[in-house]
């Protein structure tokens, strides 16, 4: 009976070492496990955070939309629209090249070089402290102002683009006076008056040109003028 109850004594011993081995195992298990969890759910944490950040900056850089883009173009927009605003204005004020007045040039004639004088040549300096533009040609009164025949433009004569002066910059024109004959209607002119335009119109104030030494005489039948330009060319302003 003793040997019996030994016997059976050891066995449940023996079933709980097992048990207890066996809930150390499980208990091991469980540890292991828990750990590879956390390792993926910080990998998937990281992964998710991560994730919305490179979406952000790839749509700002590409379409400029969503939440972060929207901010940077928030940011953006005025400081370019200032910098548009800041160089429009400047445009406006220095890039803009106005046309010349009165007030902006200097005009004087000389004979051409040529025998019986028939041509000459009239010579516009920019004496302002601004570039300013010649448009057309000089809009020429042998005589009194408001009675004067007009003196017509040659067409062959006009420039791709008016001339820009610069401060002390010169410009020219050619002027037919004449036909070079004795028995022309002619008139002997000591000053005349020239005129601007402001693109196609006519600006308001004449400079009064003294004519060179001697006076012209001027047959304003067969009088017409060039466009002002850089310098005479051949051809174009010949006639």
């Amino acid at each position: 009976m003793r040997s019996t109850r030994t016997h059976r004594k050891n066995t449940v011993l023996a079933v709980a070492a097992v048990a207890v081995l066996s809930m150390g195992l499980t208990a091991c298990g469980g540890d292991d496990t828990g750990t590879r969890d956390e390792g993926a759910a910080t990998s998937h944490a990281s992964t998710t955070a991560s994730a919305p950040v490179t979406s952000a900056a790839s749509t700002t850089g590409e379409t400029g939309t969503g939440t972060e883009a929207g901010a940077g173009a928030e940011t953006q927009a005025p400081a370019g629209t200032g910098a548009q605003k800041a160089a429009a204005a400047n445009s406006g004020k220095t890039g803009k090249t106005v046309s010349c007045t009165f007030k902006d040039v200097r005009i004087s004639a000389a004979k051409a070089d040529e025998t019986p004088t028939e041509h000459i040549v009239l010579t516009a300096v920019n004496q302002s402290a601004r570039a300013c533009r010649l448009d057309g040609y000089p809009l020429i009164a042998f005589g009194e102002i408001h009675t004067a025949k007009d003196i017509p433009a040659v067409a062959k004569s006009k420039p791709a683009a008016a001339v820009v002066l610069q401060p002390g910059a010169p410009a020219y024109a050619n002027v037919r006076i004449s036909l070079g004959g004795v028995h022309e209607d002619n008139k002997v002119v000591d000053s005349f008056d020239v005129n601007l335009f402001t693109g196609d119109a006519p600006t308001e104030g004449s400079i009064v040109v003294k004519a060179p030494a001697g006076g012209i005489a001027v047959d304003e039948a067969a009088a017409k003028t060039g466009y002002w330009t850089r310098e005479l060319r051949n051809g174009a302003d010949e006639f």
